[in-house]
């Protein structure tokens, strides 16, 4: 799976550099934005929500550490790059994956990207571990089920019966509410889809999961797709009719 990173640094010869040994040493990175100081990180921090930051500490304004201080949470991991060595003990307690000193070495940085790959691949297990816990819980008690959506600036408690429809988009699923309110989650699709089946969702395409209760009718003019009942329309793939089929008793 493709690791999102963005570079932060003050001298834009550090980021071209940086950019270019990730792209020929450590393919499994997809460079998703670069930023030359704090304002301009925070714009792609939100947007583009990567796994992984190179952060340089030394910056104008504001510096690296600040930086860190002045978000609400941490979604992603941190590899600090530098030219000083006497920051490591103020890097150890934002719990950095590596510290990094230039020039960079490649070796190095290598390792730094596996550690970074491996801690995240870790929280992601912890955090599904946690949504499942969740909703174990909720069903055990009194309240209708529901399930942890953490998203960019919280982590939401949602009823399951409010999901209309989960929708995918590479490492990202949105998720459609019979509000009509629409929660970006950064997970594929994927890692909800045992938990969400257990109680009525059909995975109808590769990209999209419904509840069952939306669904509203089976449309068969120009192509295959399920209409539901906020007027949303999903397709269905090839693959997935025979499935569909039994679980709407059709």
């Amino acid at each position: 799976m493709e690791t999102k990173a963005l570079l932060i640094d003050d001298e834009q010869p550090n980021l071209d550099n940086l950019q270019a040994l990730l792209k020929t040493y450590c393919p499994q990175v997809n460079v998703c934005g670069t930023a030359l100081n704090a304002e301009a990180a925070k714009r792609v921090l939100y947007t583009e929500q990567p796994d992984v930051l190179f952060l340089d500490i030394q910056m104008p304004q504001q510096n690296g550490f600040d930086f860190l201080r002045s978000l609400p949470e941490y979604n992603f991991e941190v590899i600090f790059v530098t030219a000083y060595d006497q920051y490591v003990l103020q890097a150890l307690r934002f719990a950095a994956v590596d510290y990094l000193l230039k020039p960079l070495d490649i070796n190095e940085l290598q390792a730094a990207v596996e550690r970074a790959i491996k801690q995240r691949r870790l929280k992601e297990q912890n955090q599904l571990l946690h949504n499942l816990m969740q909703t174990l819980k909720s069903g055990q008690s009194q309240d209708e089920p529901r399930i942890a959506l953490a998203t960019a600036k919280e982590t939401r408690f949602v009823k399951i019966s409010e999901i209309i429809r989960c929708e995918s988009s590479n490492n990202y699923t949105t998720f459609h509410l019979s509000d009509g309110e629409t929660l970006l989650v950064c997970k594929p699709i994927y890692a909800y889809d045992d938990v969400l089946t257990q109680y009525g969702f059909i995975r109808c395409h590769q990209s999209h999961l419904v509840n069952k209760p939306f669904i509203k009718s089976w449309k068969k003019e120009f192509g295959d797709f399920l209409l539901l009942t906020d007027g949303s329309e999903v397709p269905i793939s090839r693959g997935k009719k025979e499935g569909l089929k039994k679980a709407l008793h059709v």
